[in-house]
């Protein structure tokens, strides 16, 4: 059953290419009454595979900023070391309660960025050229170590916080913005696993159903993304980190 609905919920998330770690981590706490802490290892470390061949894909097609990515993804690599080990020491129902208005924002922001562009947009003064040199790193750094808390602790991406970061702070444009975001993700989510590793947090089983049914399942979605109609699309990636917060709060 595990392997099965794990398989129809990669197929979902290719099917609207939406991260959907926070609702893995609400199916396998909320559906299968696995530990939040396993839970969140195993989100994690399937994260750092996934995001890994997005990011070589971006990054073929010139859509990475490397530097930036470095220098956002070694701040990550730390935090999300820190988060891991935060949150092996907080108990399970507040550390789902986190977890779901940690999910809950990432909605928000998403719903903002695909239905209000526009009053983001005059809301928000986007940076209008790359940032570089020294102020690079001492923006860079910090920003990551944060993201790589939130996502260590909690073992979602961040990705929203990330993008919106990388174009404000850092001036790089969307396309880019998406590929390096998958970059940084990539040290974040392996360091972050590391230490959930560290604690005895990952069960190898568990983590080999989950990534291979999430693989085969997204990669048969993505196959089928184009004969969505695009509203529909858009309201599937708000809507699952939304249902997915709500679940592990209602429920935790």
């Amino acid at each position: 059953m595990l392997f099965l609905s794990m398989l129809l919920m990669g197929g979902i998330i290719g099917f609207v290419g939406a991260g959907g770690s926070g609702v893995i981590i609400t199916l396998l706490v909320v559906g299968f009454g696995i530990p939040i802490h396993q839970a969140l290892a195993v989100a994690l470390g399937s994260m750092a595979f996934t995001t890994l061949s997005g990011a070589i894909s971006h990054y073929r097609e010139r859509e990475v900023v490397p530097l930036t990515g470095a220098v956002l993804g070694t701040g990550g690599l730390v935090g999300a070391l820190i988060g891991a080990v935060l949150s092996n020491h907080i108990e399970a129902p507040n550390l789902s309660l986190f977890t779901g208005l940690m999910l809950l924002s990432s909605a928000f922001l998403l719903y903002l960025r695909i239905y209000q562009a526009e009053w983001l947009g005059r809301q928000i003064s986007v940076r209008e050229e790359l940032l570089t040199g020294r102020r690079l790193y001492l923006y860079g750094l910090p920003v990551g170590f944060v993201c790589g808390v939130l996502s260590g602790a909690f073992g979602i991406g961040s990705a929203a916080y990330i993008q919106i970061a990388l174009m404000v702070v850092f001036g790089v444009p969307l396309l880019q913005a998406i590929g390096t975001t998958m970059m940084i993700i990539v040290p974040i989510s392996i360091s972050g696993g590391i230490g959930y590793v560290l604690y005895g947090q990952l069960e190898p089983w568990l983590f080999i159903q989950t990534l291979v049914a999430l693989s085969v399942g997204s990669f048969v979605g993505a196959k089928l993304t184009h004969l969505a109609p695009l509203p529909v699309l858009r309201f599937w990636i708000v809507a699952l980190p939304t249902i997915g917060g709500s679940i592990m709060i209602l429920f935790r």
